[in-house]
């Protein structure tokens, strides 16, 4: 009987996770767990099982590593928002609740620890730091999409309830890193935007 490889048998689409996918996987767990500054690089390496100097091929310096890093996350967080919303035909008021109510079920869960945008704002609180940029840019990018769902649904003010709803998004995620059970505030978020999209629409 022919030997046949375990990459062989792996399922489409279902390839192990390359180097650098594997020191992000490992790098964010402690970036995550330990904040940005105390997960330091040896530690990284020591934990992925990489030697240093791979580490440093696909990733130049530590600031590269976490901002590689945050930009994943962004487009992790997006294919969530996109899901939560539904399709394009939902009415938009569902679209815009949709969002919120998967963000309850998220920040319900023992294993959200917050959110590391917010994280990595407060570790790098400089505008000019690599994480603090992709940080700042991922929330304009959510600001921007709030405003334009609230527009979407007739709000009075769209640009205001854009801003509250993420003002309640980012609290309901602090209360997850705080708090560290499923017994928190966050878990209101989904009737607290349903009270805000009532008033303002």
């Amino acid at each position: 009987m022919p030997r046949v490889s375990p990459a062989a048998v792996l399922a489409a689409g279902d390839q192990p996770p390359s180097t650098a996918e594997h020191i992000l996987d490992v790098a964010g767990r402690l970036f995550f767990r330990l904040g940005f500054a105390a997960a330091g690089v040896d530690l990284i390496v020591r934990e992925s099982g990489v030697a240093k100097m791979t580490l440093y091929r696909h990733f130049p310096s530590k600031d590269d590593l976490i901002a590689a890093w945050l930009e994943r996350v962004d487009a992790q967080f997006w294919r969530h928002f996109e899901g939560w919303a539904g399709p394009e035909d939902r009415a938009a008021r569902d679209r815009l609740l949709g969002v919120f109510a998967g963000l309850e079920k998220l920040v319900s869960s023992p294993k959200c620890l917050g959110c590391p945008f917010l994280l990595a704002a407060s570790e790098f609180p400089e505008p000019a730091t690599r994480a603090h940029d992709v940080a700042r840019r991922h929330k304009q990018r959510v600001r921007q999409r709030l405003r334009e769902m609230s527009a979407d649904i007739g709000a009075a003010d769209a640009d205001a309830l854009g801003d509250q709803l993420l003002l309640l998004m980012d609290g309901a995620f602090m209360a997850a890193r705080l708090f560290g059970t499923a017994d928190h505030p966050g878990r209101a978020v989904f009737s607290a935007a349903s009270r805000l999209v009532s008033v303002a629409a």
